[in-house]
């Protein structure tokens, strides 16, 4: 029980390395679809505009 406030320490940077994780894979996930949205969009556009 000596080394409780290490292993206090030890799950809240887990816990916020998990939120931090997740926040930034939403964020390149949304990149991501947006980046293929705009490439499919634009491929439209050539085929039928051209």
């Amino acid at each position: 029980m000596e080394n409780i406030g290490y292993y206090l320490l030890a799950l809240l940077i887990l816990v916020l390395g998990f939120i931090t994780v997740k926040k930034v894979t939403t964020c390149m996930i949304k990149a991501v679809v947006g980046g293929i949205v705009l490439i499919v969009l634009a491929v439209l556009y050539w085929i039928y505009f051209k």
